[in-house]
């Protein structure tokens, strides 16, 4: 029998009850299809602050390495806000995309049709739907580049760097055409090459990189127009490529018109198969430990684990149709619940709902 060693990092907040949510999903898809896991724990973020005293200690980092694969939940909460930036929580997520060699960040945003009623964009606009797969450059660009602080001719100021090399680029835009090569074969790359030199060599790269797929279609954008066509027409996006900080923002963009970021998953990968899975919300102090949380995004985060880790992709589309099926029914957690709704579910019972669906 296949068995996977799975590093699960539970992290804060809600982090705990939505990862084991999606452990429970897994355990009912490996016995259905015929393969085993073997979970280990590791302590980040605020969990590991609390323990060690750093967001991500040496004990998790070499136990991700030596797993196949990582699911994390989400760190971080305003009991660790008042720490120095080296200490947050959300060092541990920089830390762990750097040490374990992930490079490329896939989100997909999907409008669910019975989820239709809660996009917020208008009714001619949603009736299109969208599908699309937002591919980001997750080590590189000014999230990783110098920075400090100085005195300047106004006084105290502040400086970021970014820096991007070619092979940085053209590794993340081979991720973006080889994923829209199991799409529908479009690309847009997006980049400020009106203003930024580190933007002109982007779209540089990307064009010398597309010549190698004259299958698929390439489309330039500015990072401001790319921001209003995605609430103007998302439609007209498959895959789409950027940069770190771009990717960070617009991403987050995308999941706001599906209705509610607790359905959307993610996966950090690199140049092996061992990735980073995990939901693109935070850790929701407020309803921790109140069995309220939605546990959708991270149990469709660990369908992607099956299908980009381990080549289980028939395990991995019964999840995402079991997923599809409950809100079909009308299963509801109070994120995704109309106002007013009489039956709201809870993590577990939602969780129940997918597992009876598989």
């Amino acid at each position: 029998m296949r068995e996977y060693q799975v590093a699960l990092i539970r992290g804060d907040g809600i982090g705990p009850e939505i990862v084991d949510s999606a452990v429970t999903v897994l355990e009912a898809a490996a016995k259905k299809y015929g393969f085993s896991f073997r979970f280990t724990a590791y302590p980040a973020g605020g969990e590991a602050i609390d323990k060690t005293g750093e967001p991500l200690p040496q004990e998790t980092v070499d136990g991700c390495l030596a797993s196949d694969s990582v699911l994390l939940g989400a760190v971080g909460g305003p009991k660790w806000d008042t720490l120095p930036g080296h200490l947050r929580p959300e060092r541990a997520l920089l830390g762990l995309r750097s040490a374990l060699g992930l490079y490329t960040n896939l989100r997909p945003a999907k409008l669910y049709p019975a989820l239709s009623g809660a996009c917020p964009l208008r009714p001619d606009i949603v009736a299109k739907g969208f599908d699309l797969l937002m591919v980001r450059e997750l080590t590189g660009g000014i999230y990783f580049g110098d920075r400090g602080r100085r005195e300047g001719k106004n006084g105290p100021e502040a400086w970021d760097t970014e820096c991007y090399s070619v092979m940085e680029v053209e590794r993340i835009a081979r991720a973006a055409f080889d994923a829209a090569r199991k799409r529908r074969r479009s690309v847009i790359s997006i980049d400020k090459a009106n203003v930024l030199e580190t933007s002109r060599l982007w779209r540089e790269t990307v064009h010398r990189v597309a010549a190698e797929y004259p299958d698929v279609q390439v489309e330039d954008m500015l990072v401001d127009n790319a921001a209003m066509q995605l609430v103007r027409n998302p439609s007209r996006f498959d895959v789409v490529v950027t940069s770190n900080m771009f990717g960070d923002i617009l991403s987050d963009e995308a999941s706001q018109i599906t209705g509610s970021i607790g359905l959307l998953p993610s996966a950090s990968l690199g140049g092996t198969k061992r990735g980073l899975y995990e939901p693109i919300h935070g850790s929701a102090p407020d309803i921790a430990g109140q069995n309220k949380a939605n546990p959708l995004a991270t149990i469709l985060s660990a369908a992607m684990m099956l299908r980009y880790a381990f080549d289980e992709d028939e395990a991995a589309a019964c999840i995402e149709a079991a997923v599809d099926r409950a809100l079909q029914d009308g299963c509801r957690t109070a994120d995704i619940a109309a106002p007013g709704a009489a039956n709201v579910l809870s993590c577990t019972a939602m969780t129940e709902a997918v597992l009876a669906r598989l």
